[in-house]
């Protein structure tokens, strides 16, 4: 039935599963609930209107009740008198009152005393609501299979229906595995791995419907695992197991699945998510979602929540994709879809693709994403300015009101695009690429603003060489931001006895990435005390935001790295000062007057700024 670690097309196996589960599946049971408590249930069988509604003749306006016969004559010219006997005054929502069939808009009476005088006849059942106008008793008000809506709810009541016949919710048992996790809740220590992933799946899948139970962690042996698998499928419409599906020495769940029922495929052509094991267990789908919170997720979205619809008859939603602009080139692998994490920013009227990080276990960039574009198998990946499919992660809306931020990390534009959202209608949505790819971002129209924070060589000045070099037509403006200072971020202690710039040849250096203009400060302090990038052990290791080079110290996996204060605060570090810097924002002139711009440069001079910087330290604002 299947090859260990195959390397299925995602079509190929998500179809080829569903018709292998599809003779085996049981319905669902269902449950008569009341009507107002069954929104987004999907119905077990066709629900019939047992009255009609309206059940009577209505009233649709405020006015009178007349018979249309008496009213044939009026007009303009030869407008008719009724007296008492031939109306009635009614209000919208009132039965017509017998013998009368129409109704005349208050605007369109002039009373005299008991007398109504009308310039205009009516015919039969003007302005009324006749019973059955908008269900009939009888009608099937929803097919079998069909998702609850508010306005469905609202239908099956107006419809004399107060109790409905629903599927129950899929049960899923989630069993996370592995002799690394804790609980989360618990302080890890090294080695130790939060069980996060249960909690990620269980959102997504009560979001979809489902009810989910999450098993307490399972060892690393084939034994407990069995014993998860068999209690998990008894108690449940579907399993999941996380982790142990790989190729390593514990990974048991391939093993465990086809001691106690079948699998269908074990490995997927998409990345992140290879490992996935398709399976089945007492006739319920079991499937094994690798490790990495990243490719947990992909399969959720791709396999298993497809899988859920088989059971409920309902589809899951169709999927919000656009057209962008990826900004930078892509290389991908021949063997694989993968699924690419964007950033998305709304310029020149075109969405432009900002690639993030592509790691599997990078789950932060998932949360941050604006969107997952696909790049296909088949495919060595995506030039510079290709237009890609990306599906998106957040409303549209909010990205077409986010102002796109792309360049030098700091902490700073974070508290930037918080204070944004509590004081405006707009987002911040930022990449960190350094600063020259900020500028390039800028000179290709790919972001609104490129923090830049570049040192001129040659004389010692800020920014304003690298805007006058790379924009000579002046089409730029510099917003002053802060002056920053800058310093090695070192172990609390300084147990290397770090000092100066000339004693990073006795320690384990963390660099920031090609362009950023920490690396280039770096650069010119080397060449100002003799030191060759050589003499500098991990001069070649790159991260690319502050607080990233502060954790890999705080780890201890390097001994050193050049930093902001801020983040050496953040991680309790110490830090050695070694220049005071010019952290700016470089703008086209001709988006100067965009509103989110002008907010951000709004915020940037706000006291809620000043007082946030002031807490974080290190920082200086100064003259625009």
């Amino acid at each position: 039935m299947h090859t260990y670690l195959e390397n299925r097309q995602l079509s190929d196996a998500l179809n080829g599963y569903k018709a292998f589960l599809a003779p085996m599946l049981k319905p669902l049971e269902t449950e008569i609930i009341p009507v107002s408590a069954a929104s987004g249930r999907i119905t077990a069988c066709a629900v019939h209107a047992k009255i009609s509604s309206p059940h009577f003749n209505a009233c649709a306006m405020d006015g009178i009740a007349v018979r249309a016969a008496d009213t044939f004559n009026a007009s303009e010219l030869s407008p008719v008198m009724l007296n008492q006997e031939q109306y009635r005054v009614v209000d919208t929502g009132d039965p017509v009152p017998e013998s009368f069939d129409a109704v005349i808009m208050i605007e369109d009476i002039i009373f005299h005393g008991d007398c109504a005088e009308l310039r205009a006849a009516a015919c039969a059942w003007q302005h009324v609501r006749q019973i059955g106008e908008d269900i009939c008793q009888g009608d099937m008000i929803l097919p079998s299979y069909t998702k609850l809506t508010p306005s469905a709810v609202g239908a099956l009541l107006a419809g004399g229906i107060i109790q409905v016949e629903i599927f129950k919710r899929v049960r899923v048992g989630i069993i996370p595995t592995g002799d690394e996790l804790i609980p989360i809740g618990q302080s890890p220590k090294s080695g130790d791995i939060i069980e996060f992933n249960s909690h990620m799946l269980r959102a997504s899948l009560i979001e979809a419907g489902c009810e989910v139970a999450i098993y307490d962690i399972t060892r690393d042996s084939l034994e407990a695992l069995n014993n998860a698998l068999l209690r998990g499928v008894a108690e449940n419409d579907a399993a999941l197991l996380i982790a142990g599906s790989s190729a390593g020495r514990d990974d048991y769940t391939n093993s465990v699945i086809s001691k106690n029922g079948a699998v269908f495929c074990h490995g997927i052509a998409i990345r992140p998510g290879k490992p996935a094991v398709l399976g089945v267990c007492g006739n319920k789908p079991v499937i094994g979602i690798p490790g990495y919170p990243v490719s947990a997720a992909i399969v959720l979205e791709q396999i298993v929540l497809p899988v859920i619809s088989l059971l409920t008859k309902n589809p899951p939603p169709a999927a919000h994709i656009v057209n962008a602009v990826i900004s930078r080139k892509i290389v991908s692998g021949l063997k694989y879809m993968e699924f690419l994490r964007v950033k998305l920013g709304y310029i020149r009227d075109r969405l432009v693709a900002i690639p993030m990080a592509r790691g599997a276990g990078a789950i932060a960039s998932l949360a941050k994403a604006d969107g997952v574009a696909v790049i296909p198998c088949d495919s060595e990946g995506l030039d510079s300015g290709d237009e890609v499919e990306v599906e998106l992660l957040r409303p549209l809306d909010e990205i077409l009101h986010s102002v796109t931020v792309v360049g030098s990390h700091d902490p700073m534009l974070d508290i930037i695009g918080d204070i944004m959202r509590r004081k405006s209608d707009y987002y911040l949505s930022s990449a960190h690429v350094g600063s020259m790819g900020g500028i390039m971002a800028l000179l290709r129209d790919e972001a609104h603003i490129a923090p830049i924070h570049l040192l001129d060589l040659a004389t010692g000045v800020y920014n304003t060489t690298y805007e006058e070099k790379h924009f000579p037509g002046k089409e730029t403006t510099l917003v002053k931001g802060v002056k920053r200072t800058q310093g090695i971020m070192v172990q609390k202690g300084n147990p290397k006895g770090i000092m100066s710039v000339s004693d990073l040849k006795n320690v384990t250096y963390i660099n920031r990435q090609k362009g950023s203009g920490t690396r280039i400060l770096l650069d010119f302090l080397l060449k100002q005390n003799g030191i060759s990038a050589d003499d500098i052990d991990g001069y070649q290791n790159e991260e690319y935001t502050h607080t990233a080079v502060a954790a890999k110290i705080a780890a201890g996996n390097a001994g050193a790295g050049l930093g902001i204060y801020a983040a050496a605060k953040m991680f309790d570090l110490d830090f050695i000062p070694v220049a005071d810097e010019e952290y700016d924002f470089l703008i086209k002139t001709e988006t100067l007057d965009n509103p989110m711009v002008q907010t951000f440069i709004e915020t940037l001079r706000s006291e809620e700024l000043k007082t946030e910087l002031e807490k974080m330290g290190g920082y200086e604002l100064y003259e625009r």
